[in-house]
């Protein structure tokens, strides 16, 4: 088994992901919001790129069982139902809904492995199930990081360690045979470097700084919960499910 790591969206054409299997990690706060929202029981999650193609699409589904989700610059887009926010995504909210989602950084990851032979979504949330996923596939993975596109040059610290921490699992339940490329091995370094303390990391992490003074400081404590949501979304054709063994709540 071989492992890579595109630290951006950038470094990649979606081209070059077909019929690949491909982790996407968004910690903050897409990958950790989708968990939140399917293991609460929204019946799926629609990822688009765009404000305008989210409006399109809710507007052509059935309304009352429709929710627009999603940010700009870390906030709710006006006229949309919810933000990316976890808390937002209660049970009592998405039960039983579709979500149409879109986020700044994580959309584009999303829309990168659209044509990936498997694509599921990772944050520190649901590591451990992601973990086993890539034990029992037993075939090549390419992980690519939503990154921030707010940054330069996109690189996104919480996401590379996130990989890293995946990285470490994977490498724990294995009998060797597994290949690196050289990103893979930079993102299992910082894990190491920042594994004593993931909420720390979030916190000193450039869009955790951003993400605490627009006011959502509660939200890292939540994204830095290791294996706290147990579920694995997984892409089905255009939408995201969650894996048929994966956890909901009744």
């Amino acid at each position: 088994m071989r492992i890579d790591v595109y630290l951006t969206p950038g470094q990649i054409d979606e081209l070059q992901l077909r019929d690949k299997n491909v982790v996407v990690i968004d910690v903050l706060r897409t990958g950790t919001t989708i968990a939140t929202a399917l293991s609460n029981g929204a019946k799926e999650v629609i990822p688009v790129e765009s404000v305008e193609a989210a409006v399109k699409i809710s507007a052509s589904l059935f309304g009352e069982v429709v929710l627009l989700g999603g940010e700009r610059g870390g906030k709710i887009i006006e006229g949309f139902h919810l933000g990316n926010s976890p808390s937002e995504y209660a049970e009592s909210v998405v039960k039983g809904k579709s979500v149409v989602f879109t986020t700044t950084n994580g959309a584009l990851a999303l829309a990168k492995g659209r044509y990936a032979k498997q694509m599921v979504i990772a944050a520190f949330v649901n590591i451990a199930r992601v973990v086993d996923f890539i034990r029992n596939l037993k075939e090549d993975i390419f992980i690519l990081c939503a990154g921030n596109q707010s940054a330069t040059g996109g690189f996104s610290l919480e996401d590379a360690v996130c990989a890293g921490m995946i990285i470490h699992k994977v490498e724990q339940g294995s009998e060797g045979g597994i290949e690196l490329s050289d990103s893979a091995s930079g993102a299992l370094i910082l894990y190491r470097s920042f594994a004593r303390n993931i909420s720390r990391m979030l916190e000193g992490s450039e869009h955790g700084r951003h993400l605490v003074e627009i006011g959502f400081k509660d939200d890292l404590k939540t994204c830095a919960s290791i294996d706290s949501i147990p579920v694995l979304p997984l892409l089905s054709g255009s939408v995201i499910r969650l894996a048929q063994d994966s956890t909901t709540k009744e």
